[in-house]
């Protein structure tokens, strides 16, 4: 249960003001039909976050030892720093897509934007740390939900409840948090 309460929390904070919630609030604004939009999401996350968890399990599983234990410790460290980077969206993609559909709208736009995000990298070093596939899928899937209804529901004004800038900076200590861990075990100091 530990690998699944860490992945959501991670996801959920690293999520807020990640440029696929900023995708939502676009695309919300722009359809006002919140109920496709959020399975869109949901189903977007649910193959892009289960395709991360698998490599990240794979990865773990190819590669062994103390030096993957300590690529793993400094990408989570490397995730804090892109964490307090604000992301930006781009208006005219959510305009463009709009032909097909707000379902599949949303769920083609968000699969293709988690693409390299970090809360998709997230999810492959959370895989590869705890070795697991379903509970990490699950885990960031139900944090993105968790950053990601809100925001389609409340709009831009989810934007503001929490300034931004605290929120990445939280989103940053907790993945330096995880990375610092990962450097005392894979330096023999935690077991």
């Amino acid at each position: 249960m530990e690998a699944l309460f860490i992945s959501t929390l991670v996801v959920a904070i690293a999520e807020i003001g990640d440029k696929t919630q900023l995708l939502a609030i676009i695309l919300a604004t722009r359809f006002k039909k919140p109920v496709p939009i959020i399975l869109g999401i949901l189903v977007a996350t649910l193959a892009n976050h289960a395709l991360a968890a698998l490599a990240g399990y794979w990865v773990s599983d190819l590669l062994s030892g103390a030096w993957f234990r300590w690529a793993v410790a400094i990408a989570f460290i490397a995730m804090a720093g892109w964490a307090l980077i604000p992301d930006k969206a781009d208006d005219d993609d959510a305009g463009k897509l709009g032909k097909h559909g707000v379902f599949w709208t949303t769920a083609v736009a968000f699969f293709f934007v988690e693409m390299g995000d970090k809360t998709q990298i997230a999810t492959v070093a959370l895989a590869a740390k705890f070795h697991g596939v379903l509970l990490i899928a699950a885990g960031t899937t139900l944090g993105m939900m968790l950053a990601n209804i809100p925001a389609v529901y409340l709009g831009e004004a989810a934007t503001k409840i929490v300034p931004l800038k605290y929120v990445r900076l939280g989103a940053a200590l907790i993945f330096l948090g995880l990375g610092i861990w990962g450097v005392l075990q894979a330096g023999g100091v935690l077991h």
